[in-house]
């Protein structure tokens, strides 16, 4: 096995970043021009499509090719299938509750505003997080077990997050259930399997990079991304909005939090 090319790998760090500034700035003229911010959430997925190519072209000769196209191939089902769900949710074209909350009462330019408290800090996560994705690139071991565990991992979280966003969609458009709760399905077992399995395909990509030295020093960014989804803006962020409706503490007493879990008798 040859040894991690480090030269090549920080070689390749000022393109990734620059990938990631260039998703931004396409999303913020979007976002000016449709006048809302939004927009950040459709491009969320693809923006980590887009670092995942530019490492995937300047690995090329160094990393493992299966890795490599592991890598690739799984983070662009995941980000493209993604945006493409956040995008055709968001076809009303109207801005989303929690941006209008954020941004309405901004001081100065709402844009300027948007720029430091939207932008800037979700364009130094998606770096951070992507992370994982770059050095898995060039990472030069064999695929082995431990990301044979990665892909099965992912593969669970796909099927939470598609099937968990299939079933919201579906719960919301009849409308004799507005107003109420969704309990039955992957939500009879956790309130939130579309933020699990958003947590498990991160950590199932974190394996398959782990494999390999110096895969594992990466585990800050799956961290990062699963803190985030389950004790900051995912979870805590939807059930605050969720609190007030009718049946909803009854729910959260019988049903768990996160993990997927059988649920306690009401």
């Amino acid at each position: 096995m040859s040894p991690f090319p480090w030269p090549a790998f920080a070689a390749s760090l000022p393109w990734t970043a620059l990938a990631v500034l260039a998703v931004l700035a396409l999303t913020f003229g979007v976002a000016v021009r449709q006048g809302r911010h939004s927009v950040m959430d459709v491009v969320w997925g693809p923006g980590f499509v887009a670092v995942a190519v530019v490492s995937w072209f300047l690995s090329a000769g160094s990393g493992d090719d299966t890795r490599r196209a592991l890598l690739l191939l799984l983070t662009a089902v995941w980000g493209l299938r993604l945006g493409g769900h956040i995008g055709w949710r968001a076809r009303d074209g109207h801005e989303d509750p929690r941006y209008k909350a954020l941004l309405d009462p901004a001081p100065g330019s709402r844009n300027a505003f948007a720029l430091r408290r939207v932008y800037l800090p979700q364009g130094v996560v998606m770096f951070f997080v992507s992370l994982t994705l770059q050095v898995g690139m060039f990472a030069t071991g064999p695929v082995g077990w431990v990301a044979g565990l990665g892909v099965l991992l992912w593969v669970t979280g796909f099927v939470f997050e598609t099937v968990g966003d299939w079933q919201l969609a579906r719960f919301k458009k009849d409308p004799s259930r507005r107003g109420t709760v969704l309990d039955t399905g992957l939500w009879r077992y956790t309130r939130h399997p579309n933020y699990f399995g958003d947590a498990a395909i991160w950590t199932g990509l974190f394996l398959i990079a782990a494999d390999s030295w110096p895969g594992i020093l990466t585990v800050l960014s799956p961290a990062l991304m699963v803190w985030t989804l389950a004790g900051k803006t995912g979870k805590p962020l939807t059930e605050k909005a969720m609190s007030g409706r009718p049946g909803y503490r009854e729910y959260v007493e019988a049903t768990s939090g996160f993990i997927p879990w059988p649920p306690k008798r009401r």
